[in-house]
């Protein structure tokens, strides 16, 4: 279960960077209020997976999906560029974020 949680907390980190960024330094007020109930869910899911899942580890995931997703979702709407070595990049992200669940906590 913590690792669901920790997977749901990382997601959440995509919607608080995404919303930080819409916020326009906290004067749009529904961008500000999602990043902080955004923030404060996935604050919270961290500190609950972390539990049972070694901080570094939990750690890197959380970012990893975090980046990724916000990166992604940046790239789809057209807020960045897209590129083949980006979306290579962030694949690899992925595979990394993976491969420390798949060694596990030995």
């Amino acid at each position: 279960m913590s690792w669901v949680v920790l997977v749901v907390s990382g997601v959440l980190e995509a919607v608080w960077a995404t919303a930080l960024g819409k916020s326009e330094g906290f004067t749009r007020l529904w961008p500000s209020v999602v990043f902080l109930v955004a923030l404060a869910a996935s604050m919270g899911g961290l500190a609950w997976a972390l539990r049972e899942i070694p901080t570094g580890t939990a750690y890197a995931v959380w970012v990893g999906i975090g980046a990724a997703l916000t990166v992604g979702y940046a790239m789809v709407t057209g807020e960045e560029a897209f590129s083949v070595i980006r979306l290579l990049l962030i694949l690899g992200l992925v595979g990394c974020v993976v491969g420390l669940k798949l060694v596990g906590d030995h």
